[in-house]
């Protein structure tokens, strides 16, 4: 079977640096790494208290203002397991801090997103294949569909905010052009 990244997960002085980009956040420097990463706060799902986790996007999609992400560490993932139990969350991206709901996609979902992917970052692909699946077949579609099988892939649809904003700035225009 395919390793995943899940199957090692860091330890020790690994899991310092991998966490590092959370202080990025907590210290309210997020917009520093840009709209390439987001800071996921999620609900625990034995705890009930709010967790955090920084993820790479994948792709962010403009025109429904929703985030593609990855499980890098597959299903075992703590911040994957709360968000099926509890799907709301919010993220915080730049300098936009936003509800969302989370949404595991589909098989075939996961495959479409990885062959996007592909195409968009083909360097990035054949490095993120040959490290989880060890031996890639080479075929962008072929490795998406094993890639898929291997990590979840999650959409984050933002709620009301998009709405809402073309509100205010319509009713701001609204004012203004009454003045």
């Amino acid at each position: 079977m395919p390793a995943t990244l899940g199957d090692k997960p860091p330890r020790g002085f690994g899991r310092v640096l991998s966490r590092f980009p959370l202080w990025f956040y907590r210290l309210r420097l997020g917009f520093l790494l840009g709209e390439r990463f987001l800071m996921l706060t999620h609900t625990g799902r034995r705890s009930g208290l709010a967790r955090q986790t920084v993820l790479e996007v994948v792709r962010h999609d403009t025109l429904t203002d929703s985030y593609v992400v990855a499980s890098g560490w597959g299903e075992q993932s703590n911040w994957f397991r709360n968000i099926l139990q509890n799907p709301r969350v919010s993220i915080a991206v730049g300098f936009r801090r936003l509800q969302a709901l989370a949404a595991r996609l589909s098989e075939q979902g996961a495959q479409a997103e990885f062959q996007d992917y592909a195409s968009r970052h083909p360097r990035a692909f054949r490095i993120l294949t040959a490290r989880i699946l060890g031996n890639p077949t080479g075929d962008a579609e072929v490795d998406s569909l094993l890639l898929a099988r291997n990590i979840p892939i999650v959409i984050l649809q933002t709620v009301g905010t998009q709405r809402i904003s073309r509100k205010i700035g319509h009713a701001e225009r609204s004012e203004e052009a009454a003045c």
